[in-house]
C-alpha cells in the first residue's frame, strides 16, 4: 500500500488556514498515488488550548464531513490525525479515521493527557480503544503521549492490529525519545508503526522526523525537519512473516501480567 505521510506546519489557532493546507496535501498525496494518508495531532488548532471554546470543532462535525468527502472523492483511506473537538462532556483531542468509501470507521479521544502541555487542565480523557479496519487491513490509531504506555498499544495489537498509526505534536527537545519509543513499539508488537509528527518554526519547536517502521524495528522512512509530504510503499504482509519467525504472541503468559493493569 502507498501511504502518504503529511508532516504539516500547523498554524497556531488558525483553523481556516489549517483546513486549507490539509486539503492541499491530501489532494497532492492522492495525485501521487497514495492509497492512505495520515495527518498529525491537533492539526486544526494547534495547542491553542485556552481558545478551545472558540476554535474546537463542535462534535467533530466539520472534520468528519471534510475527511469523508475527500476520502469518497479521492477513493483513499484517511487517518485524520487528531483535532480539537467540543462534545457534550467537554473538550477532547479526537482522531477520526475514514475508509476509502467515505465511511467513518474510527473515532478516538486521546486517553493519556500530557500534563507538561497542560492538556489535563483543558481536555477530557478518552475511555476507549481505537481498533478499525481499512479495506482488509486490521489497524489501530493512538495519539502522541500514548506511545509512552506500551500496555495500551499492546491491547490494540492483541485485537489484531497489523499497523499502529500515531499522530503527534512531539517537541524537538525529546525527539530522541520519539524515535526509540516508536521502534520499541514496532518490535514488541511485531507490527508496522506509521507515525506523523508536526513541524513548527514558532511557539514550541517541533521538528517533524515522522517515521515508518517495519515489524523488525527497521526504519523504512524518516521525515526531514520541515513541512513535507512523503509517499512510502508499505508491504503489510511482512507482519505475518515476522510473527511466524518469533512467535511472541503464542509465548505470552497473560496470567502473570494481571498486576500491570491495576
Amino acid at each position: 500500500m502507498k501511504v502518504g505521510c503529511i508532516q504539516l506546519n500547523v498554524a497556531f489557532g488558525d483553523v481556516e488556514k489549517n483546513f486549507t493546507r490539509a486539503e492541499e496535501f491530501i489532494r497532492q498525496a492522492a495525485s501521487k498515488g497514495a492509497e492512505l494518508v495520515i495527518l498529525p495531532e491537533m492539526w486544526n488548532t494547534g495547542y491553542a488550548l485556552e481558545k478551545l471554546d472558540e476554535l474546537a470543532d463542535v462534535n467533530g462535525e466539520r472534520t468528519k464531513k471534510f475527511l469523508q468527502s475527500l476520502a469518497s472523492e479521492l477513493h483513499i483511506h484517511i487517518v485524520g490525525g487528531s483535532v480539537a473537538t467540543k462534545k457534550e462532556k467537554g473538550f477532547f483531542n479526537t482522531m477520526y479515521t475514514v475508509d476509502h468509501h467515505g465511511e467513518l470507521v474510527g473515532e478516538y479521544d486521546k486517553v493519556h493527557l500530557f500534563r507538561l502541555m497542560d492538556e489535563h487542565l483543558h481536555l477530557s480523557a478518552g475511555q476507549t480503544q481505537n481498533n478499525f479496519v481499512l479495506g482488509d487491513l486490521p489497524a489501530a490509531g493512538v495519539i502522541c503521549y500514548d506511545i509512552r504506555f506500551p500496555e495500551w498499544l499492546r491491547l490494540h495489537a492483541l485485537k489484531g492490529a497489523k499497523v499502529l498509526f500515531v499522530s503527534a505534536q512531539w517537541p524537538t527537545a525529546r525527539i530522541d525519545h520519539w524515535k526509540v519509543l516508536l521502534q520499541a513499539r514496532a518490535i514488541e508488537n511485531q507490527c508496522f508503526i506509521i507515525a506523523v509528527n508536526r513541524i513548527s518554526h514558532k511557539e514550541e519547536n517541533f521538528n517533524g522526523q515522522s517515521m515508518v517502521i517495519e515489524p523488525w524495528g527497521e526504519v523504512l522512512w524518516i521525515g526531514q525537519k520541515d513541512e513535507e509530504l512523503s509517499i512510502v510503499d508499505v508491504d503489510f504482509s511482512k507482519v505475518d512473516e515476522v510473527r511466524k519467525k518469533i512467535p511472541v504472541y503464542d509465548d505470552r503468559r497473560p496470567e502473570l501480567y494481571k498486576d500491570i493493569l491495576k
